[in-house]
């Protein structure tokens, strides 16, 4: 039994060290963007949106400033809340804003439906002369900002100006990684336990996916998040007329429509060099709930598999990445149950030994160094490098606590993907929305009131 799930971990480890020195190879290895001509397309911002009263304005306001040329629909998924009358009032004095209302029982079907929605009423808006290519779809979240600069780096000659090219996907970072404001209706702990939460996912964004993106375009198989994500017109036409709508129903929606893209042939390009930010999420309930249905989603998309393997758009290592992608919520499973079932053998066995323990770890030192370098370095790395990349005026001191932190952290996914295979096991497969940093502060202040 020990020697099978020896070799088992093994396998599993090898894998995952040889995943991480390519992505790391291949991050610092990335070419820089370039910029191209914006306005040689015709941009169309969806933000989808179900209760979103408290960020929807100021995201209008933001977009109509920063990309004037830009028409911004927003999808109300009939929301509780008055999102719909803020959009109402800017569409009012402003024609390039356009609300796209929902309502039960069609709406709060899915993320999916709702930017199929949008896309419907974009066509019906459109003329019928326009040239679809040059019409470039932009999602975007409700609380999101755009660098000003990414519409001009997504136009660029590697980009959409490449006619081979159907989508891109821009960084993502955390906008809220340096606050320090406490909140009224938390303590000190509470408040440190939000701060490094945010930190932790900055880290995670701009470094490890930023890291897999790299591989990827390398690869050709880049993916699609759902914050920051460009697609041509033309293509999400070409995904409709072969699968009856561009977006379908995983709750990993904007991977799922990368798959697509890329199944039709065309490529998707990571533009590193230009940003969407967000707000951290700054609770464990939230981040968990999150991730959840991020699992969800990617265990979810596992029936794409097939088809990846067996296309022809697909070169040997798109395959390889894809099909590590899609298989990793499988392994953290077995490694859920491998690695304590692994720690309790070797301790019995220890025992077992003359002398106990004490003479066992004289010995056997270098196992705790060979699991120091296998399980805590390869998260614990991206601290430094993070200060390398990201933030240079940080010290060498905060970088590794940085790093400590993220290996920590990521401890998370072990809880996330058991959560994600036991909703699927209940067939509950609804899309929970991750409720706003000021929503949150609002609910928690009215309770505290009470």
């Amino acid at each position: 039994m020990r020697p099978l799930l020896i070799g088992i971990s093994l396998v599993i480890v090898v894998t995952f060290l040889t995943y991480l020195t390519t992505i790391a190879r291949a991050y610092f290895r990335r070419s820089p963007d370039r910029t191209g001509d914006a306005d040689a397309f015709e941009w169309h911002m969806f933000v989808p949106c179900r209760d979103e009263e408290v960020v929807v304005g100021a995201t209008i306001e933001r977009l109509r400033t920063d990309f004037p040329q830009a028409h911004v629909w927003v999808i109300d998924d009939d929301s509780d809340d008055a999102t719909a009358d803020v959009v109402t009032g800017r569409a009012a004095v402003d024609p390039l804003v356009h609300l796209v209302q929902r309502r039960r029982p069609n709406a709060r079907t899915g993320k999916g439906d709702a930017l199929n929605a949008a896309y419907h009423r974009l066509n019906a808006h459109l003329p019928e002369d326009c040239r679809r290519d040059k019409v470039i779809v932009c999602v975007i979240d409700a609380d999101g900002q755009m660098a000003d600069t990414a519409l001009s780096y997504v136009a660029g000659d590697a980009v959409f100006g490449d006619p081979k090219v159907g989508a891109a996907q821009i960084s993502v970072r955390m906008r809220n990684r340096d606050e320090r404001t406490p909140r009224p209706d938390r303590g000190r702990t509470a408040n440190a336990w939000s701060r490094y939460l945010v930190r932790m996912q900055d880290i995670e964004f701009r470094t490890a996916i930023s890291a897999m993106q790299a591989l990827r375009t390398r690869t050709r198989s880049v993916g699609l998040g759902g914050n920051g994500q460009f697609t041509r017109l033309r293509v999400l036409d070409e995904i409709a007329a072969r699968a009856g709508e561009p977006w379908h129903g995983a709750l990993l929606e904007d991977y799922e429509l990368g798959v697509h893209v890329l199944l039709t042939g065309h490529e998707i390009r990571f533009v590193a060099d230009t940003f969407v930010s967000q707000e951290g999420l700054t609770d464990t309930k939230r981040l968990l709930t999150q991730r959840t249905r991020w699992s969800q989603g990617n265990i979810q998309c596992i029936k794409y598999l097939p088809q990846i393997v067996n296309s022809s758009h697909f070169s040997s290592g798109g395959v390889l990445e894809s099909a590590y992608y899609l298989l990793l919520p499988f392994i953290q499973m077995v490694g859920l149950f491998l690695w304590p079932t692994l720690m309790v053998l070797t301790i019995n066995g220890t025992l077992q030994v003359p002398g106990g323990l004490g003479p066992w770890l004289a010995d056997s030192w270098w196992l705790l160094a060979l699991f120091f370098v296998m399980s805590v370095v390869p998260f614990a790395m991206w601290g430094p490098i993070y200060r390398a990349t990201c933030e240079p005026g940080a010290t060498w001191r905060r970088s590794l606590l940085w790093g400590v932190g993220l290996w920590l952290y990521i401890y998370y996914m072990y809880v996330t993907v058991s959560r994600a295979f036991i909703r699927i096991a209940l067939r509950r497969d609804g899309w929970a929305k991750t409720r706003r940093n000021a929503e949150n502060l609002a609910v928690g202040l009215t309770a505290k009131e009470a």
